[in-house]
């Protein structure tokens, strides 16, 4: 069931992906049955969290290395499942009504449930790598997200500068995890929660712990990340109320909350995790006072309270823990609403400006109340959720153990950010509801659609409920969420509106009376409207970015010369520095020798006699080229010597493919290459040839004169039991590695698309001449056509018995290009794509679903992900044949290497060349 809610929003938003622009009900339908389907099966998940047990699922995926498919809903993920999709259903009916007529919905909604999937996979991971991976995802939605709206450059701009920060955070969040596993042991959650004081008394303690919080500060936009936030206010407001009130800044705050049992306990952890909080929480609501957008204002505040709330998980005492729990509840509902009851004044006035609005309670009176209300919770008024998670931030305050200095300045600072919460919130309510006003609004603003307003209606409600009735409404959930984090340690506590009169109490009524002297006193002071706000981290951070542009366009400029020697000259040096580092600290140590065969010193000076002809004939390119290819003769040989029939056949054909290829590269290039006047420049090539020449005959010595029982025993052992073939290189590239392949034909048939890409607009589609003399080639023609089914034939038969004797997908797809080749060479692209159909592209790609489809087959049943499968079929008068799942990964292999070697041999051999004419 745990896959099923986690798969939901994903399949859902593939399906309104493909709808096309102008299906916006469809869009928005699919898309509300997301997150009521999702809440549906929370509900069906709900009695096992609430009594502590939790439900997990685990579908293992690479053993060996801890990577598993594994999903965990204690008390803390179902209260953040549950925020995410209640409040992404109300939001979905929100963007129905705000969205315009010129915005897509279909691809808005695509992204939202792509983004709502994420946060799911976020906070149900059981595994750390995974948690990882949805982590990035959330940074990748959320891009898409507040770029919607990708004709403003505000947008463009805050989308890169989001992703740009917690991307760098995803990064961190990697290093850390890893090493927490390491540390641990284990990547799953249980086991590294369970490993806290293990982990904290690692030497590896410190670096995993900056780690995790660059990750959880970035994220939640703390100081000095802050500054990323307000700028992602240019996306739709439904994009603001979802992922910077509840979701997507939350993810930060719950990363600290889900990973605190583990990490929590230091003074480190303490002192740099509610420093930074209780910076942020003072930054953040003074910088709101100065505001003039109120979705800046907004996103100020959230800094503000999302910088208490890592303050309290700072103090990491178990009442602070399960007051930030509280306060996470509290601000995504108010928070949430005020976002939406921002976009509705925006939707109806058409600005965000409060130096242009005021006196619009007289025009919209219900969504005046709504957002008043809403803002009186985020001030921290009696009788409203925000008040109760206020109190209890002020008793934390009071009880912060350690240094003197630390426990008042933690009580100065809450008092402090308890009246800039009041002073921002009355600019609000008092810059845009009362006052003169509004002002140059070319329209007259009316109260929205009535389902527009719902959602801003139920969250106004939740407010109310819990800030009156709170142990009937909020106390289960805060309960189970708290036991997530803390287990058996969850305190004592009441969640009441009467504790009687005690400090936190007086600390409350201060901050009240203090805020509203403080944002009268700044009025009528100062000119408030005056103010312009730049953000400091935005000038370093364009700084920065201006600069590492400009060294990339100087190291471009540098290496990018146009010089084709340079870029080969660099190229092996660096393979020659990462082949060597290796071996810096230990040697080859080759074993030893063993006597060569005459056969084999035949084929040895065969290679070296064609090397020093290549070297020596280099200047004459097309005699350097046929010579060259005795090289790759002399290698297939060696290959067969050494009884690798499967790796001569494959090397065979990779030359006569790329011997092809060269010859239609010399097409465009000068028949000799330019003379090398420099005799500096002749010997540093020289030393770079020999270099890596002398390097790769040393690797090559050592391993075939190692010992054979190394991993290659075991393939041999395993390739017809685990395997069922007895060609071992086969079986390898399929089964063993097929994970491996699958990533190497990804990126042949990529490179096959790019060259596709590059040079589909300037083909050269030759026009036949008839003037009544025979065709030199008809006769190879007609051979070459009917060498064509022989040769599938042939491909057919070494594809078919690969998985047992020499032969494969690899090998058949050459087969298959080889003599495709010839037709192009002789009847030109239009006969192949024209008179053949071919789609190579296309093949490409069904050659890729083939393989990824055939490794998630075997996901589906139960097994790790690419596990073969072999059995044996009875056929009539041919017996038991061997029949192998991995048969459907190779058709993939097959596929795509002959249609990305027909794509590339194709598309280079119908480019204009240099001075071509057409007809000629």
């Amino acid at each position: 069931m745990l896959e099923a809610l986690l798969a939901i929003p994903f399949v859902l938003a593939l399906a309104i992906g493909l709808l096309p622009r102008e299906r916006r009900r469809t869009a928005a339908w699919l898309a509300g049955l997301a997150p009521v389907a999702g809440l549906v099966l929370l509900a069906l998940l709900t009695p096992p969290v609430l009594s502590g047990e939790g439900v997990r699922s685990l579908t293992e995926w690479v053993p060996t290395l801890g990577l598993a498919v594994s999903l965990r809903l204690d008390g803390l993920a179902w209260m953040f499942a549950g925020l995410v999709l209640a409040i992404g259903g109300l939001i979905v009916l929100y963007a129905r009504y705000y969205l315009s007529e010129e915005d897509s919905m279909p691809r808005f909604f695509c992204f939202l449930l792509l983004f709502m999937g994420s946060m799911l996979g976020l906070v149900v991971a059981g595994n750390l790598i995974l948690m990882a991976v949805f982590w990035e995802l959330t940074s990748v939605s959320s891009f898409l997200l507040i770029g919607f709206w990708n004709h403003r450059s505000d947008a463009r701009e805050g989308a890169r500068m989001a992703l740009a920060i917690t991307g760098t955070g995803g990064l961190a969040l990697l290093g850390g995890v890893v090493l927490l596993g390491r540390i641990a042991g284990s990547y799953e959650l249980d086991v590294v929660l369970a490993a806290g004081p293990q982990i904290l008394a690692s030497p590896w303690y410190p670096a995993a712990l900056g780690l995790v919080l660059l990750a959880v500060f970035t994220k939640s936009a703390q100081f000095p990340f802050q500054f990323w936030l307000p700028h992602a206010m240019a996306a739709p407001t439904p994009v603001s109320a979802y992922l910077h009130s509840a979701t997507m800044v939350k993810a930060g705050v719950f990363l600290l909350a889900r990973l605190h049992p583990a990490l929590a306990g230091s003074d480190l952890f303490f002192y740099v995790v509610s420093g930074i909080g209780a910076v942020t929480l003072l930054v953040g609501s003074w910088h709101a006072i100065f505001q003039h957008d109120i979705k800046g204002l907004l996103a100020y505040s959230t800094i503000s309270h999302l910088g208490l709330i890592t303050l309290l998980f700072g103090l990491s005492t178990p009442m602070a823990v399960v007051a930030g729990l509280f306060h996470i509840i509290n601000h995504a509902t108010f928070k949430a609403s005020l976002f939406m009851a921002a976009g509705i004044i925006d939707h109806e006035t058409g600005t965000r400006d409060m130096r242009r609005l005021g006196g619009l309670f007289k025009l919209m009176p219900y969504t005046g109340a709504l957002a008043i209300i809403a803002s009186l919770a985020m001030a921290g008024v009696p009788l409203l959720n925000g008040f109760l998670s206020k109190e209890m931030f002020f008793t934390e305050a009071l009880e912060v153990e350690g240094h003197q200095f630390m426990r008042w300045g933690v009580a100065a600072a809450a008092v402090l950010a308890g009246a800039f919460g009041v002073a921002y919130s009355l600019r609000f309510v008092d810059d845009t509801f009362f006052g003169p006003g509004p002002l140059r609004i070319e329209t007259t603003p009316h109260e929205p659609p009535r389902w527009m307003r719902i959602p801003v209606e139920v969250l106004v409600v939740v407010c109310l409920a819990v800030g009156i009735v709170p142990a009937l409404t909020i106390a289960p959930v805060l309960h189970a969420a708290a036991t997530g984090v803390l287990g058996d340690d969850v305190p004592a506590y009441s969640l009441a509106i009467w504790h009687g009169l005690n400090v936190p109490l007086m600390m409350s009524l201060f901050g009240l009376a203090a805020g509203i002297a403080l944002y009268f006193g700044i009025k009528r002071l100062i000119d408030l409207y005056g103010i312009s706000y730049d953000s400091l981290g935005r000038r370093v951070f364009e700084w920065k970015t201006d600069r590492a542009i400009a060294w990339a366009g100087r190291l471009t400029a540098t290496l990018e010369n146009g010089s084709l020697q340079r870029y080969l000259g660099l190229m092996v040096l660096a393979a020659l520095v990462m082949g060597a580092t290796p071996f810096l600290a230990a040697s080859l140590s080759p074993g030893g020798s063993q006597p060569m065969p005459p056969l084999g010193w035949l084929v040895w000076a065969v290679g070296v006699a064609a090397t020093l002809a290549t070297v020596a004939l280099h200047r004459h390119r097309l005699l350097a080229l046929v010579v060259m290819g005795a090289v790759g003769l002399a290698v297939s040989l060696a290959f067969l010597l050494l009884s690798a029939p499967d790796l001569a056949l494959t090397q065979l054909l990779v030359e006569m493919v790329t011997i092809a290829l060269m010859l239609l590269a010399l097409n465009y290039l000068p028949e000799e290459s330019p003379v090398e006047r420099s005799r500096l420049r002749r010997w540093r090539d020289a030393a770079i040839a020999l270099a890596a020449g002398g390097g790769t005959a040393a690797l090559v010595h050592a391993a075939i004169t190692r010992p054979l029982d190394t991993v290659a025993t075991e393939m041999l052992a395993l390739s017809l039991p685990e395997g069922g073939g007895t060609n071992v290189v086969n079986v390898i590239l399929v089964d063993i590695r097929g994970f491996d392949t699958l990533g190497e034909i990804t990126v042949f048939g990529v490179a096959g698309l790019i060259v596709h890409a590059l040079l589909r607009h300037v083909r050269l589609r030759p026009e036949r001449v008839v003037d009544g003399t025979p065709d030199p080639l008809l006769i190879p023609n007609l051979v070459a056509r009917l060498l064509l089914p022989l040769a599938l034939a042939v491909s057919l038969y070494l594809f078919l018995r690969g998985h047992n004797l020499p032969g494969g997908g690899f090998i058949a797809g050459l087969v298959l290009a080889v003599p495709m080749l010839l037709q192009y060479v002789l009847s030109g692209t239009d006969y192949v794509e024209q008179r053949l159909g071919f789609d190579y592209p296309r093949v490409i790609g069904l050659g890729l679903a083939a393989a990824l489809l055939t490794g998630l087959g075997s996901w589906l049943l139960g097994y790790p992900y690419m596990t073969s499968h072999t059995d044996y079929v009875a056929v009539p008068l041919l017996g038991k044949l061997p029949l192998a799942s991995a048969m459907a990964f190779d058709t993939g292999v097959y596929l795509v290497v002959a249609a990305g070697t027909l794509l590339m041999l194709g598309m280079m051999g119908s480019v204009r060349a240099p001075g071509a004419r057409r007809g000629g």
